[in-house]
């Protein structure tokens, strides 16, 4: 019997700058979502009643009244759409404030490629997917198959234990994106792990050693800051 497909899940961009609102919602139509655009707090409220978005990337400086308002009055009415903060504000304040109430906090200036690549996660979190695309990642020529543990490279099949695939699963996942030891760690080993912290490199050296065999290298270190899955050209 034949799928029917779904549909494009919905993104409501809430910006006041057209700018900004007019990269972002480009970005978000080439990677092949439905975008809906607001310039205030009050419009954004309006558009999630009759737009009904999977996901509102917010920002927190709109001109009645503050993103964080927004999505506070949609938590009051019982509305749980994943929400992405973007803001100018970067002190530890805002962004515990921001991470409280929402699902991710981007402060300006931004990646596109990054900001996209934490919009996908976030969608796959929510299950606003597909479930065929929510059990398989791609990047580049890798594809990992997570309901069947498999992961394959250049059509070869690459043998990974639990702790590997979970780490190359968490680096698809946010694929470009700059990942922290501490992140990896409270992801992949657990926020109650409490051994050796160089246990990342270990487990990056041994990813290297299995994807990495082939090209263009994927697995990158980026000094002092953390490790991220991209293409050469793009570090």
């Amino acid at each position: 019997m034949a799928t029917t497909a779904l549909p494009a899940p919905r993104i409501l961009v809430v910006d006041d700058e057209p700018n900004i609102a007019e990269l972002l919602s480009a970005a978000l139509r080439f990677e092949g979502y439905d975008v809906g655009v607001a310039a205030t707090g009050s419009e954004a409220l309006d558009l999630v009643r009759t737009y009904r978005p999977n996901l509102i990337m917010l920002d927190v400086m709109l001109p009645d009244f503050d993103g964080t308002e927004v999505c506070r009055r949609l938590r009051n009415q019982g509305d749980h759409v994943p929400i992405v903060f973007l803001t100018a504000r970067d002190t530890t304040q805002d962004k515990v404030e921001g991470l409280g109430m929402g699902d991710d906090y981007v402060t300006k200036p931004f990646s596109v490629e990054e900001l996209m690549a934490r919009v996908g996660a976030i969608l796959r979190r929510a299950g606003e997917v597909e479930a065929s695309d929510a059990s398989i990642l791609r990047f580049a020529d890798i594809t990992m198959y997570i309901d069947t543990h498999e992961v394959w490279r250049q059509d070869q099949l690459i043998d990974l234990t639990a702790t590997e695939f979970n780490l190359l699963r968490y680096l698809l996942d946010n694929a470009r994106r700059v990942i922290s030891k501490s992140e990896l760690l409270d992801n992949v080993w657990g926020y109650g792990f409490h051994g050796d912290p160089n246990i990342v490199e270990t487990y990056i050296s041994y990813l290297r050693k299995k994807v990495d065999v082939f090209e263009p290298l994927l697995i990158h270190t980026i000094r002092r800051v953390g490790y991220t899955l991209r293409l050469p050209r793009e570090t």
